[in-house]
């Protein structure tokens, strides 16, 4: 709103002094002085009021940059020391954290370190659906792909032995990291969303979704 007003302003003033500029071509020579005086003030108190609203804004953009504060559901940390989980925090670079009345906690943590800790929690979940792919512990999946930010999954499998075996809990723990890596990224946990895909590998058909939470919701 403040940028707006400021842009408003700065277009009116735009009109006014072209506007002034006109009757001065009239006006007598001390008139004339004496408005371009007035400008020249108006002109150097224009821009100290830009530099001062840029600095402004740039000092709100560097707290929007420097830090990140996410919140996480009091559900992650059952049967959790709440006291063991701050300091392995604290020690792995986050700033602050602290435990709310509901449970859940929240993280203050610069840019950097967030995103390290994305990093790590992405290569976490990355690896778990390399060794669902390659153990023999789900045998009908055959492919795991999914989208950078792990919303996304698609599930290929053979859908014969699919059907007749327990895999589809594949499905589940894929879900549940899904959404945890959304949460540490900063969505709100009522927000996160996880759809799964599963696709036959002979004929290349989708003929399951499972969503998560929705899934979770309904049993």
């Amino acid at each position: 709103m403040k940028i707006k007003l400021f842009t408003f302003a700065l277009a009116l003033a735009v009109v006014i002094t072209g506007c002034s500029s006109d009757k001065t071509e009239n006006a007598s020579p001390e008139s004339t002085e004496q408005a371009d005086a007035t400008n020249t003030a108006a002109g150097v108190q224009k821009e100290e009021t830009n530099k001062e609203q840029e600095e402004e804004k740039g000092i709100e953009v560097d707290k929007n940059l420097l830090n990140v504060t996410v919140t996480l559901p009091a559900s992650l940390f059952e049967g959790q020391n709440i006291d063991e989980v701050i300091a392995l925090a604290k020690k792995d670079g986050v700033k602050e954290a602290t435990k709310n009345e509901d449970g859940s906690v929240t993280y203050k943590m610069s840019k950097s370190a967030h995103n390290k800790m994305l990093k790590e929690l992405g290569a976490t979940i990355t690896q778990s659906i390399d060794e669902m792919k390659t153990e023999q512990t789900f045998a009908s999946i055959k492919d795991i792909t999914a989208n950078d930010s792990f919303s996304q999954f698609t599930l290929t499998v053979d859908k014969a032995a699919y059907e007749g075996s327990m895999d589809a809990f594949a499905a589940f723990g894929i879900g549940l990291q899904g959404m945890m890596y959304q949460m540490y990224e900063g969505i709100d946990s009522s927000k996160t969303k996880v759809v799964i895909d599963i696709k036959d590998e002979s004929t290349g058909e989708v003929f399951d979704t499972v969503i998560y939470p929705d899934t979770l919701e309904q049993e």
